[in-house]
């Protein structure tokens, strides 16, 4: 080791400024293990805990690329896994923990904060920026109460790809620019059943402008009154404001600059922060991203998507889907994510308390949903192809696809992808023949009466109350739904469903191609117009989402020490948009059923039968 401490390392030239040390209160105890923080916003970590012989899963060169450094470098560099996993200190990093708190299922928890997570500094240079830059699952920090501060390379895995693959869609994220795995074991129980089994502790280093949330504001909050806890630094207004005032500083300048007064700055601040959280959650719903643990803790004050725990991209579309296996009652389902999100900021000005004017903040609230639902729509209309001409029936037709859409058991992605092949309408056109072609690869998408009664069966599974017979349950409407459809399924032949599947795609794509038709006046150059749809619609509507299969793909080869598969999907996921010859993917899971031969998975096509069956906690 000490000869390659000799070799020069470009991790070790990194410019480190760590801002925010500087401004805000730390905490300097040395006393070890967890324990309350008051009055403090970061907490010092002493001692670095070591993997044992660290390697190199994956890098992302995009995300390395904000610091200003190459995968090749860091890869040729012999102290890099130690490095980038926070087993050896970097030069110039002045590793800490951020402490926060958080409502978590509607409940406050009281303090929370960076147990699994060590923050090493803030990268700054004129060329690149300046970048926060944290290693998760690097050990015990004062914040990890029982845990043991690691993360599993089952976890790691998903955070690395899905931090990337959003990135690449366009949507604010996060950013991963690398994962180590090691030789360090830990006990864990992935599906939350008792079983428990050894998994390698690994770490994955994240990039953003800085990792301060809604949870940072509410450790400042008193006593609550449901769940009996309080925040660390409960009643340190002065602390509150000197975090108000460095968010406002270094992230927000405009409104700081813009504003002499301060409760009127501190309103357009939560104005911002509304707005970017709407345009979040809407470009969240048009990709069909369930974040899955959408608390306090886990929202962005700069509008980022944050924390990749039990996430999932629904593949059929559903607007009950629940990501989170854990989700019993369903609070964080697709369609709850808008309102969720609008919970989530009147907390976050509740725990901003005399900073802001109540009723101006509330005002602020109530437009919340009217600006979602204005991005929404804009999104959705590209997603169309409409381009030229804004609507009022617009809503009304993306409403009624969605529920042609859920009825026929559509794939989210692929139906939108697809969607660019509709031909434009032309006079005298029959629509039936004309698109009869586009209809049957919607068709081969959607689901077949297996499918169907599968998915209604792991639902009662999942949730048996939901088909508890109990006359004030509040699932009742969509049980009562639920057993309907399945009376229908039961009734039905497969040849009777795909001729319905078929007349209800054929109508609304008659709905469509008249609104298509109505893009084009008599001056327009028809030409122009086609091309331009189809650039819009192929640029917006992904080829290639991380669905939960593909990462689990990448998972069971990681585990068994093949990392190439990682490589292969995070090289597909940061091409979203492109149409390559078709993506394939070893299938992994399908092993087993298959007598061990390895069969190839289209990463672009309807999910395979064993899908269903990943659950993720």
């Amino acid at each position: 080791m000490e000869s390659a401490e000799r070799l020069p390392s470009v991790l070790g030239r990194l410019p480190f400024k760590n801002t925010v040390l500087k401004k805000l209160p730390i905490d300097d105890s040395e006393q070890p293990g967890s324990r309350m923080v008051p009055e403090a916003c970061f907490s010092r970590i002493r001692a670095l805990q070591p993997l044992v012989r660290p390697v190199f899963v994956a890098l992302s060169q995009t995300a390395l690329s904000l610091l200003g450094l190459s995968a090749q470098e860091v890869l040729s560099d012999p102290l890099g896994p130690e490095y980038l996993s926070g087993s050896r200190l970097l030069p110039g990093s002045e590793p800490a923990a951020h402490c926060y708190s958080g409502h978590q299922f509607g409940l406050f928890a009281g303090q929370l904060g960076d147990g699994a997570v060590m923050y090493l500094g803030e990268v700054e240079s004129c060329a690149h920026g300046r970048w926060e830059i944290q290693v998760k699952g690097a050990g015990v920090t004062p914040y990890s109460r029982d845990g043991d501060g690691r993360k599993v390379l089952r976890s790691s895995i998903r955070e690395f790809l899905c931090s990337e693959a959003m990135a690449a869609l366009g949507i604010p994220s996060t950013r991963a620019a690398s994962l180590v795995t090691s030789d360090l074991y830990v006990s864990r129980d992935p599906l939350n059943n008792g079983q428990r089994i050894l998994e390698r502790c690994s770490v994955v280093l994240r990039v953003a402008p800085t990792f301060i949330r809604f949870g940072s504001f509410e450790v400042f909050l008193g006593r609550d009154e449901f769940s009996g806890l309080q925040g660390p630094s409960a009643g340190r207004d002065d602390i509150r404001a000197q975090l108000l005032d460095y968010i406002g500083d270094t992230f927000y300048p405009q409104i700081q600059q813009a504003h002499s007064i301060r409760k009127d700055r501190n309103l357009a601040f939560f104005r911002e922060v509304m707005t970017r959280t709407a345009r979040l959650v809407a470009q969240w719903q048009c990709v069909g991203f369930c974040h899955g643990v959408l608390n306090t803790d886990n929202m962005s004050i700069l509008g980022l998507t944050l924390d990749y725990g039990p996430f999932g991209f629904m593949e059929r579309f559903d607007p009950d889907f629940v990501s989170n296996a854990s989700d019993k009652k369903r609070r964080y389902s697709y369609q709850a994510q808008p309102s969720v999100c609008r919970w989530n900021l009147a907390c976050l000005a509740e725990a901003l308390g005399s900073e802001l004017d109540p009723a101006e903040a509330g005002a602020v609230l109530d437009e919340f949903m009217p600006t979602y639902e204005a991005f929404y729509l804009s999104i959705m209309r590209k997603k169309l192809g409409l381009v030229r001409i804004e609507e009022a029936e617009d809503r009304e037709l993306v409403s009624d696809l969605l529920r042609v859409m859920h009825n026929t058991g559509a794939d989210f992605t692929n139906t939108f992808r697809l969607l660019s092949r509709v031909p434009w309408p032309e006079e005298g056109d029959s629509e039936r023949a004309t698109v009869g072609s586009v209809v049957d690869l919607i068709l081969e998408q959607c689901a077949s009466i297996e499918d169907e009664l599968a998915m209604i069966l792991s639902l009662a599974q999942t949730s048996p109350l939901m088909f508890g017979m109990v006359a004030d349950s509040p699932g009742m409407t969509q049980q009562l739904e639920l057993l309907g459809r399945l009376k229908e399924l039961v009734e039905t032949n497969q040849d009777d469903l795909k001729r319905k599947q078929r007349d209800d795609w054929i109508h609304w794509i008659g709905q469509y191609r008249r609104r298509l038709g109505r893009e084009c006046d008599s001056t327009s150059d028809l030409p122009v117009i086609i091309k331009e749809r189809l650039k819009v619609m192929n640029g917006i509507n992904p080829r290639v989402v991380l669905r939960n299969y593909i990462a689990q793909n990448a998972i069971q080869a990681a585990e068994k020490g093949d990392f190439s598969e990682i490589v292969r999907v995070l090289k597909v996921l940061e091409k979203p948009y492109s149409d390559p010859e078709t993506l394939f993917g070893r299938d992994g899971c399908g092993e087993m059923e298959h007598s061990g031969a390895e069969l190839d998975v289209a990463y672009d096509g309807k999910p395979p039968a064993w899908a269903q069956t990943v659950c993720v906690t």
